[in-house]
């Protein structure tokens, strides 16, 4: 038998979608802009995000026209965040490398078929890269992170996005074929961190290394970012090296239990 498709569920669909596109840039988005990734009509996308906002889940910044996350977001993060002590533990390890290398360092998840960065600490270069911030979403496979945490996935499981590479990647498939994901992969392979030479955003390079959950999967990924020139491949051996030390720390934490 046919089941029709709920209407309360695909309204709290529409609404997560929302909140997730708005999220992605700490400065929000234009209504035009979440119209377009939405795919969504734009009387219904205005009439969701003023229901969102009248919640407090969502603000109307009157100087920049754009929609941001409101107090009631903050508030249900801060409660949320305390249910995952991993980012308790990471933090230290991003203060270490952040000082340690002079980069920008972040902490990232796995959601699903993507990663989202959680954390991040500044290091003490001057000059930085500001492709990667707390929120900022990217496919599994593109950016350090996902590439660090693509390469421990089982084949099948890796085969099974690149099968729909175009889909999967969006945009940034037309810089990142199939081929050369699965080098990328197999670089991460062999060295255990990944590199990311500019793929994302010319001149910003990056470097990852997956941290691995109590089952042993790449749920997470440390990383840094920087200029091509702080990247050299003269340099990587050692970024590399501090990556790997405290990616194994992380998650030889989890594995004793986070204590």
């Amino acid at each position: 038998m046919n089941q029709q498709p709920i209407q309360g569920a695909q309204v709290v669909g529409r609404i997560a979608a929302l909140l997730r596109i708005v999220s992605r840039k700490p400065e929000g988005s234009p209504l035009m802009e979440v119209v377009k990734e939405s795919g969504l009509t734009r009387p219904t996308v205005h009439r969701l995000l003023t229901s969102l906002a009248a919640e407090g889940l969502l603000d109307h910044d009157s100087a920049t026209g754009n929609w941001v996350l409101g107090p009631e977001a903050l508030l249900l993060g801060s409660v949320a965040a305390a249910r995952f002590p991993v980012e308790d533990i990471a933090r230290p390890s991003l203060r270490r490398l952040a000082e340690e290398t002079g980069e920008s360092a972040f902490f990232s998840v796995r959601r699903g078929a993507e990663t989202v960065c959680l954390m991040r600490e500044e290091g003490a270069f001057p000059i930085r890269s500001f492709v990667l911030h707390e929120g900022v979403r990217f496919p599994l496979g593109i950016a350090s992170a996902g590439i660090a945490i693509m390469s421990f996935l089982p084949v099948a499981e890796q085969e099974q996005l690149l099968a729909r590479w175009d889909e999967h990647a969006g945009a940034f498939a037309s810089t990142q074929s199939p081929a050369l994901v699965r080098e990328k992969l197999a670089q991460t392979n062999a060295v255990g961190y990944s590199v990311n030479p500019g793929l994302v955003l010319e001149g910003s390079w990056g470097m990852g290394a997956a941290v691995f959950d109590t089952h042993g999967k790449p749920a997470w990924a440390l990383s840094l970012t920087g200029i091509e020139p702080r990247f050299r491949e003269e340099r990587q051996e050692f970024l590399g090296r501090l990556l790997l030390e405290e990616a194994h720390q992380i998650t030889g934490r989890l594995q004793n239990g986070m204590s």
